[in-house]
């Protein structure tokens, strides 16, 4: 029986598994953060969560998306590349969905950090897997290269901001501060 794995994503395997694996645990894992908070006197607005919490859950199922279809035991390159490029136009589609949400919210004013975590970050991540999807066949290893950075980069970028989500959760929910009294500093201004 023949391996359908090409050979050059053969040599990825390890890599994945530990991408996936830590994607798959992260969003678990910002579901119980979710349910602790909601727990705490600390108001939110839908809105605001869907502008700033839930592109947390998505940038993890990214890495994880990313590491199952390299997984795949794909017959061609071109079946890895068209399936990439998707996730790819999926991803920079969502990015302009979180701009949107972000600037209607009214709970929070975003700064440049927010701007450079939420929405630029996310951006180049899922741009790159557009970018370099369609070169795969003809530039084989800097695009697998690029597909592991754009995994990698989902979850740094998700894990600093589901960090800067809760660290602002707790300063602003915090006993003995109202909202009326003293204005909690916004994410990224308390680390």
């Amino acid at each position: 029986m023949t391996n359908a794995v090409p050979l050059p994503l053969a040599g990825w395997e390890n890599f994945y598994i530990i991408v996936g694996s830590s994607g798959a645990a992260l969003i678990g894992l910002q579901f119980v953060v979710l349910a602790l908070i909601a727990e705490t006197r600390f108001q939110s607005t839908p809105e605001s969560l869907s502008a700033f919490g839930t592109p947390t859950i998505v940038h993890f199922a990214g890495a994880f998306v990313i590491a199952v279809i390299m997984s795949v035991p794909w017959h061609t390159l071109w079946s890895v590349a068209v399936t990439l490029a998707v996730c790819g136009v999926v991803g920079v589609g969502y990015v302009a969905v979180v701009i949107r949400r972000a600037r209607a919210q009214t709970l929070y004013k975003p700064v440049m950090e927010d701007w450079i975590w939420h929405m630029i970050l996310p951006l180049v991540a899922y741009a790159s897997l557009l970018i370099a999807a369609p070169l795969l066949p003809s530039h084989v290893g800097g695009s697998l290269f690029t597909f592991a950075g754009a995994a990698l980069l989902l979850l740094f970028i998700g894990i600093h901001n589901a960090w800067d989500t809760v660290t602002y959760i707790v300063v602003s929910g915090a006993p003995g501060v109202n909202q009326g009294d003293a204005k909690a500093p916004p994410p990224g201004e308390h680390d």
